[in-house]
């Protein structure tokens, strides 16, 4: 197999474009994560249902769209996707700043603007995930993973508090500028990427299946696969949980524990340390335990550590949600990391794109009820009461790797035998068959969570 020369991906250019652009687009994400909400709270005066919509709108598009999606990305070269999809969320990001210039921002228009990103982000994630094999050797998918997360993480880290200083000094409105402007720059790095991208291999337009026999057999490649099965249910469990209370953690933030702007995006700052430390450490801790042990223990730590969110108080509401972020922060990435290597390395090139959207669509699609959940019950329970049922929840979402082949998998595979490409005939059957009991040559969560 082809080797980089010595120093790795470091050495490779265009793998360096897509570290860059992810690297400007997460830290400009980090100031609409933040200033989005308290926009909402501190300009409109929404609720905690209200504010809990928001979430429900951003990730409705999953639901909807993750698996067509997929199949279209399977059809398509990715990179023309990844630019569009981040030039799409500049325009539409920088419409809120316009119309606050113009006294004219108004809930419905976030709401609108929240779906549109959703779907933007579908299509780009879906491509995102499915690019990099296509950018990189196989053996190097856990190098490139883990360096796409140390960009990440280190973007979380400092992003926040610098959103917290901007809206506090400046507003909401201008942050969510600069990340409008962040998603400008990543495109650029994309659009620059001179790998030359071959379209994935198809069946002849004679007995290409229709987008729904596509669509069916992703949905069969996830769900036949056991450890695939099981991080799915593990991943969107978790989701579901962590929703909840994300949800609703900038009111209770704001409202309960009386953090101003600038303190909580320290707290969110200080949090993401532990995605760094997860990002830079989880090769060599993969290596030690192995690769389903590492699953299955960093899936513990990211379900538990919800539980210091509900226990904080005024007193120490910093060192609370700085606990919950580096623990909860270090398991999800470090889970991410070792189960997208997996799931990346096992998936033949022409199915990544559906792969990708499946469990997107299954993990994810569980976000808005989640977001829906919390905005519920933190109106008619209150915040806490809320957050305690979710951190209660979010303890048990680790079941379904403890009680699956997972636990036992040593290593990445090699890739499974590329399958025939399936006829009419062949694609028209079920939706999703009986699982089976054999593994394939076979991931705060999708943190994507």
């Amino acid at each position: 197999m082809r080797r980089w020369p010595r120093g790795g991906l470091w050495r490779h250019s265009d793998f360096l474009k897509l570290w860059s652009a992810e690297t400007i687009s997460v830290f400009g994400s980090q100031f609409t994560g933040l200033a989005l909400p308290l926009a909402a709270v501190l300009l409109l005066d929404a609720s905690p249902f209200a504010v809990s919509a928001l979430v429900v709108v951003e990730f409705l598009p999953f639901i909807l769209l993750a698996i067509p999606a997929g199949v279209w990305v399977d059809r398509m070269r990715r990179k023309p996707i990844l630019v569009a999809g981040d030039l799409g969320r500049a325009a539409l990001l920088g419409s809120i700043p316009l119309a606050y210039a113009f006294d004219a921002l108004t809930l419905p228009h976030l709401y609108v603007v929240g779906f549109l990103v959703g779907v933007c982000t579908v299509f780009f994630d879906v491509a995102y995930q499915s690019y990099l094999p296509s950018l990189v050797e196989r053996d190097q998918l856990v190098e490139g993973n883990s360096k796409l997360e140390v960009s990440r993480s280190t973007s979380q880290l400092a992003g926040p508090g610098a959103a917290g200083g901007i809206v506090s000094a400046l507003g909401a409105p201008v942050a969510i500028l600069l990340d409008a402007i962040s998603f400008v720059v990543s495109a650029a790095f994309l659009f620059a990427i001179r790998k030359r991208e071959t379209l994935p291999e198809q069946a002849p337009d004679a007995e290409r299946p229709s987008m729904l026999a596509d669509a069916r057999e992703g949905l069969r490649f996830v769900v036949r696969n056991p450890y695939l099965r099981a991080i799915s249910m593990c991943t969107g469990t978790a989701n579901l949980f962590w929703s909840m209370g994300g949800a609703i953690l900038v009111v209770y933030a704001v409202r309960e524990l009386e953090m101003s702007p600038a303190l909580l995006g320290l707290a969110f700052s200080l949090g993401n340390a532990g995605p760094l430390l997860a990002a830079v450490a989880t090769g060599r801790i993969s290596s030690r335990l192995g690769v389903g042990p590492t699953i299955l223990w960093t899936s513990l730590l990211f379900s538990a550590s919800l539980l210091f969110i509900p226990l904080a108080t005024k007193e120490l509401a910093l060192p609370f949600l700085v606990a919950s972020g580096v623990l909860g922060g270090f398991g999800a990435v470090a889970y991410n990391i070792t189960q997208v290597s997996y799931r990346q390395a096992i998936c033949p090139e022409r199915m990544q794109g559906r792969m990708n959207a499946a469990i997107r669509f299954l993990v994810w699609g569980t976000m808005p009820l989640g977001a829906l959940l919390g905005g519920t019950l933190g109106t008619w329970l209150g915040l806490r009461t809320a957050l305690w049922i979710a951190a209660i929840g979010a303890l048990f979402t680790f079941l379904p790797i403890l009680f699956s082949p997972v636990p036992k998998l040593r290593e990445i595979p090699a890739p499974v035998e590329e399958p025939p490409l399936p006829s009419q005939a062949e694609a028209a059957g079920g939706l999703i068959p009986a699982p089976t009991t054999s593994p394939a040559a076979t991931p705060p969560v999708e943190a994507d969570a």
